[in-house]
C-alpha cells in the first residue's frame, strides 16, 4: 500500500531529512513490490509550496529517490506511491498542490466519472489520472463552499463516502503552518505521535524509519523542540504512538495544537474489498509483509 508521512514543528521551522526510498538489504526485502513514485512537500519561509517528486519509471529516478532530501518547514508531508490508478507519471505522483496547500493520498476510490460529475468547472484543478488528485479537487471546492477547511474535507469525505465505491480515502494534507490527517474506514492504519522534545528520554533527536524500508527522517533540532507525526505505520518504539480511528480527523494548528474530531459515523455505502478491485489497484493496496 502507498505510504503517508505528516509532520508539523507547530510555530518552528524545523530542518530534517529525508530518505524516501531505502536500498533493500535482503533477497527478502527486493521480493517485495517496488514503489512506483516518492514525492516530498514543505513550504519556504514566506509560505510557499514547495514539491519534489518523481516517478520511478526507470534505473536513473530510483538513484534519485535513494539520495537525502534536506529541507527546512513547518509542515511537511511525504509519500511512497504504489500506483493504482493513472500512469506512472509525474503528474500522478504525490503530493499534489492546489491552492497553496499540498495533499497526498492512500486508498482507492472508485467511479471517477461520477467524481468527475461532481466535480463540474473543477476539474480544471486536476492535471493527472488518479483518484487522489480528483478527491483532492473535490475537497479543495468544498473548502472554498464552506467555512473552513475541517469543514470542507468533512463535506468531501461525506460526500464521497456516501456515493461512489471506497476502499480508503487515508490522507495527509498540509498548509504553511497547518496539518491535517485523516482515516476511513478501517481498512489502512493511520497513527500519529504528539513528541514531546527529545522523545522518550528527554534529549534524543527525532530518527524514524518505516519497518518497510521506504521513508526515514531524521532532525537533530527535535531533540530540543517538540512535533507532531502521522504516519501509514508505526515509525520508532515511542509508546506514544496512538491510531487513529475510522472517520477521525486530526488538526495540528499553527501552534501545535492537537485536535481529533469524528467526522464520519458509517462505513462507506458502497465499501470496496481488495476482490472487488482490478489486479493492478489491488497489488497497490495489499499490505506487506515484514522480511
Amino acid at each position: 500500500m502507498c505510504r503517508l508521512f505528516g509532520m508539523s514543528g507547530g510555530p518552528r521551522r524545523v530542518a530534517a531529512t529525508f530518505w524516501l526510498v531505502q536500498a533493500p538489504d535482503s533477497l527478502a526485502q527486493q521480493s517485495h513490490r517496488e514503489p512506483d513514485g516518492t514525492g516530498l512537500g514543505t513550504f519556504d519561509e514566506r509560505g510557499r509550496p514547495e514539491v519534489t517528486k518523481q516517478p520511478l519509471a526507470a534505473y536513473e529516478d530510483r538513484q534519485f529517490a535513494l539520495e537525502a532530501k534536506e529541507v527546512r518547514s513547518h509542515t511537511f508531508v511525504a509519500h511512497i506511491r504504489y500506483a493504482s490508478t493513472g500512469a506512472v507519471s509525474p503528474k500522478n505522483t504525490h503530493p499534489f498542490e492546489q491552492a497553496g496547500r499540498l495533499f497526498a493520498h492512500n486508498g482507492v476510490i472508485g467511479d471517477l466519472p461520477a467524481l468527475e460529475r461532481e466535480l463540474g468547472d473543477a476539474i480544471s484543478m486536476v492535471q493527472g489520472d488518479t483518484d487522489s488528485e480528483r478527491f483532492f479537487a473535490l475537497i479543495t471546492r468544498s473548502i472554498e463552499r464552506t467555512d473552513g477547511i475541517s469543514s470542507g474535507i468533512e463535506q468531501a469525505a461525506g460526500w464521497v463516502a456516501a456515493h461512489l465505491p471506497v476502499f480508503a480515502l487515508n490522507f495527509v494534507l498540509i498548509a504553511p503552518r497547518e496539518l491535517w490527517a485523516f482515516r476511513y474506514p478501517d481498512t489502512h492504519g493511520l497513527y500519529v505521535l504528539e513528541r514531546a522534545a527529545g522523545g522518550p528520554s528527554g534529549s534524543s533527536h527525532l530518527e524514524h524509519a518505516s519497518p518497510w524500508r521506504t521513508v526515514r527522517v531524521r532532525s537533530a533540532e527535535l531533540a530540543r523542540a517538540p512535533a507532531v507525526v502521522v504516519a501509514s505505520e508505526r515509525m520508532d518504539e515511542d509508546p506514544a504512538w496512538r491510531e487513529l480511528q475510522s472517520g477521525e480527523l486530526l488538526h495540528v494548528d499553527p501552534e501545535l495544537r492537537v485536535t481529533v474530531t469524528r467526522l464520519l459515523e458509517r462505513p462507506p455505502t458502497h465499501q470496496l474489498t481488495l476482490a472487488d478491485l482490478d489486479p493492478k489497484a489491488a497489488a497497490s493496496q495489499a499490505a506487506q509483509k515484514r522480511a
